[in-house]
């Protein structure tokens, strides 16, 4: 046994000794498909605090010849499969935490050597009369091992990523290592599995090239280096969507266990969307389940400063989609852009797509759209525009129970007037030249109606046309319903006058509720509000 080459089983025992343990070792399954197969290369990317490292460490525990984990499995799911025995402790283990090596910028330089080295001096101790070491290091040592005895090896590597987050803008350290694992993995006949984890997924090479010299260089790093790999992310997880984070079943039955109120921890742990599956971050519902207090827990490992740093990225219409989201509205992005990296932005789209992987953000695949997932990440949203050039935002958010009773109340004019004022608060952040910025305005205005309504509705096919913004009531929540129009330049009884003449109430003629609908025209002569409210009457 040792501590890279066929380690043993303390790191996994400790989970299995928790207080609190959600058994996940169903992934054992998936990996051994993959076995001896084209497919055994797979890169698992999710944020921090969503259990990467104990899932390597299940991994290694169960592969590793080191050790005898038959104890460890006893009584989990996996011990029904049949795939079970054959692969209990009977593979050579490879494990690396790759953020062992770097935890300082200093072992930039000396890292990739330092991996060689330690790996080597372990596999000299079991194999080292079938190989002599070489300039070719690793990838040659291993070869000469599998050609001498036919023994294969299963790579875990953690935190494989942490270069790019390290070295964010060395990019000459980011292609060195990026040929080290080229040499490692790329044609390697003694690989027989290799899972790598990390937060972001592979780094794309290939999209800026200046000559042809780069080109070459660039289309070999892009085009052979971990390509090889499967990728499941935060925006794609495919069928290892319930293996990243805990399922809504799981934690439903840890509140059973432990009396947690379920209903308020989904309000503030539920949101993050794989593939449809509901799937909660298993720090924070841990931290819950021992503290039994409903909070943020994510800044005891994140800080609201990271966030920051790239909402206050100066993209045109980053701050208005930020905006949108707080007001519980959804964006839509393309993910296909984003460079898999920590600096290389184009585009808004970019900056949404590494707050997905950040966990930040959650993605709908189906749909195409970001939004915030839940109340603790929330909060991290309004710490960073507290202390941002985001002046009038905070205010504008704490005036918007004000705003929504006197919606309730019919009160146009009060309506208007708060309109105006969140505008003239908020005037630095949106540009406020067409009805997407008063859209956005709207959904800030309307913060507060996350505690009595679902998710707004943007644009809600209906009628003969579409309504600007719905937002229906939650079950057993005794609150009208909002049908709201927005004018540009116009008038708010044109508004309502369109609201009523494209039928734009007529998706919820068999609602028994009550039903509002509410007209607003910003005048950009005058910059001023207008608001109508009426009742509607079926």
């Amino acid at each position: 046994m040792g501590i890279y080459v066929n380690p043993g089983k303390v790191a996994f025992q400790k989970a299995l000794n928790s207080k609190i343990y959600v058994d996940k070792t169903l992934l054992i399954d998936v990996t051994n498909s993959r076995i001896g197969t084209a497919d055994c290369f797979l890169c698992v990317s999710r944020p921090r605090r969503f259990g990467k490292s104990m899932a390597a460490d299940m991994l290694v525990s169960y592969y590793s010849k080191g050790c005898d984990s038959s104890s460890l499995f006893a009584g989990r799911k996996i011990e029904d499969k049949e795939s079970f025995n054959t692969h209990l402790n009977q593979h050579n283990v490879i494990r690396l935490d790759v953020q062992r090596f770097l935890y300082k910028e200093s072992h930039l330089d000396t890292f990739i050597d330092r991996i060689q080295e330690v790996v080597i001096r372990e596999l000299e101790t079991e194999y080292g009369e079938y190989f002599s070491p070489s300039p070719y290091g690793l990838p040659d040592a291993l070869e000469q091992i599998y050609s001498n005895t036919g023994k294969g090896f299963i790579f875990i590597i953690d935190e494989w990523d942490c270069v790019f987050r390290l070295a964010k803008n060395r990019k000459e350290k980011q292609e060195e290592y990026l040929d080290f694992l080229r040499g490692l993995f790329k044609g390697a006949e003694y690989v027989d599995l290799a899972y790598m984890t990390g937060i972001l997924p592979i780094k794309k090479y290939g999209t800026q090239k200046v000559n042809s010299d780069e080109v070459g260089r660039e289309a070999r790093l892009g085009g052979s280096a971990v390509n090889i790999f499967e990728e499941y992310s935060m925006v794609e997880a495919a069928d290892l969507a319930e293996f990243f984070g805990f399922t809504e079943n799981e934690v439903l039955d840890l509140c059973r266990q432990r009396n947690i109120d379920f209903p308020e921890l989904k309000r503030w742990y539920d949101g993050y969307n794989l593939n449809g599956i509901h799937i909660y971050n298993p720090k924070s519902v841990v931290d819950v389940m021992k503290r039994r207090e409903f909070k943020s827990y994510w800044t005891q490992t994140e800080t609201y400063e990271a966030l920051k740093v790239y909402i206050e990225m100066n993209f045109d219409g980053l701050k208005e989609d930020v905006i949108e989201m707080l007001g519980n509205g959804c964006c839509k992005i393309d993910p296909t852009t984003f460079q898999n990296d920590m600096t290389t932005f184009k585009t808004k789209d970019d900056v949404l797509t590494l707050l997905v992987h950040l966990g930040y953000l959650t993605y709908d695949m189906n749909n195409g759209e970001v939004f915030i997932p839940n109340q603790e990440i929330e909060q991290e949203f309004k710490r960073a525009v507290k202390v941002g050039g985001w002046a009038g935002l905070t205010e504008a958010l704490n005036s918007s129970e004000e705003l929504l009773k006197s919606t309730w109340a019919l009160d146009g004019n009060a309506v208007a007037e708060g309109m105006s004022t969140i505008h003239n608060e908020t005037a630095s952040i949106l540009k406020y030249n067409n009805e997407n910025s008063l859209a956005c305005m709207i959904l800030m205005a309307y913060y507060s109606a996350k505690v009595y309504y679902m998710n707004p509705i943007m644009e809600l096919p209906s009628g003969k046309g579409f309504a600007d913004v719905v937002y229906l009531p939650k079950r057993d929540v005794d609150r009208p319903a909002l049908v709201v129009e927005l004018k540009w330049n116009k008038s708010a009884e044109g508004a309502i006058r369109q609201i009523k003449d494209k039928e734009y109430a007529s998706w919820i003629k068999d609602y028994t509720g009550e039903i509002l609908l509410v007209g607003i025209n910003y005048s950009v002569e005058d910059k001023t509000h207008t608001c109508v409210i009426e009742e509607y009457v079926i």
